[in-house]
């Protein structure tokens, strides 16, 4: 219980204080940056409070890994682009852009409970099943990396402009990327069960649930598709994309119905 308060301590106090710079310059340069920084900053209070074993080592560099991985690519992403039009809305309101800080601390925060947990039992061994787990994070790792890149590489192309991607991993998911990161969280919660109690595991089984209901039906999927609808919804080849690509899971596209 200690740990998970400061934890949720840590996640806001990081987010509330990096929202004073970014509205006052009404920049967005600094929020997934951020978002991806809090995770090692939580990561490292975990490890630093208790010790250094494998597993907890192990665990550490898996969520490192990520961060450092979304943290540079969104980096480079939104130098290129100057701005997030996620926040077209809300930048200029202090309240709306706070409430939107808040809620990426508490995200940050329930995403790394499992972790949390795991790292104060102090797991000496790990578990011949969490090193399946830990490919699952590998999978899912590289599949959001692949595909971001792939993305970026489309959309910074000028001939690319006013077109949408279905080359690459676009080919079999509309939102491969999305699914890659839920592998990755749900192979890390997969891999502290075997250092988590059976209320420990129920509780934490709320990171991966979390990150996948709001990507699914919130804050990921819902306004990408609005807003591809909007630009291409009339264009017969993109409904075409559309009805023979799965959302979510990368799988071949269907074949068209004679």
């Amino acid at each position: 219980m200690h740990a998970a308060l400061a934890t949720l301590w840590i996640s806001l106090s990081i987010n509330m204080a990096v929202l004073l710079p970014a509205y006052m310059w009404q920049t967005d340069r600094f929020t997934d940056v951020c978002y991806a920084l809090t995770f090692v900053a939580v990561a490292c209070y975990g490890l630093s409070k208790n010790a250094a074993t494998t597993s907890n080592l192990m665990l550490f560099v898996m969520i490192c890994l990520w961060a450092m991985r979304l943290g540079s690519f969104l980096f480079i992403r939104i130098y290129t682009t100057g701005s997030d039009s996620r926040f077209d809305a809300m930048r200029t309101d202090f309240w709306k852009f706070g409430a939107f800080w808040l809620l990426q601390g508490v995200t940050v925060w329930i995403i790394m409970l499992p972790s949390t947990l795991f790292f104060a039992n102090r797991v000496k061994r790990i578990c011949p099943l969490a090193y399946m787990a830990a490919a699952l994070w590998l999978v899912g790792l590289m599949i959001e990396t692949v595909a971001d890149q792939q993305k970026y590489q489309f959309t910074t192309d000028p001939a690319n402009s006013g077109k949408w991607i279905d080359s690459g991993l676009w080919r079999y998911s509309r939102h491969p990327n999305y699914f890659g990161e839920i592998l990755v969280w749900t192979g890390i919660y997969g891999y502290t069960l075997f250092g988590l109690n059976t209320t420990q595991s129920l509780v934490g089984l709320i990171s991966p649930a979390f990150i996948s209901l709001l990507l699914v039906f919130v804050s990921g999927v819902p306004p990408l598709e609005n807003k591809a609808d909007q630009r291409w919804g009339n264009n017969p080849q993109y409904r075409a994309y559309k009805a023979k690509t799965n959302l979510l899971i990368p799988w071949p596209p269907k074949k068209k119905q004679q």
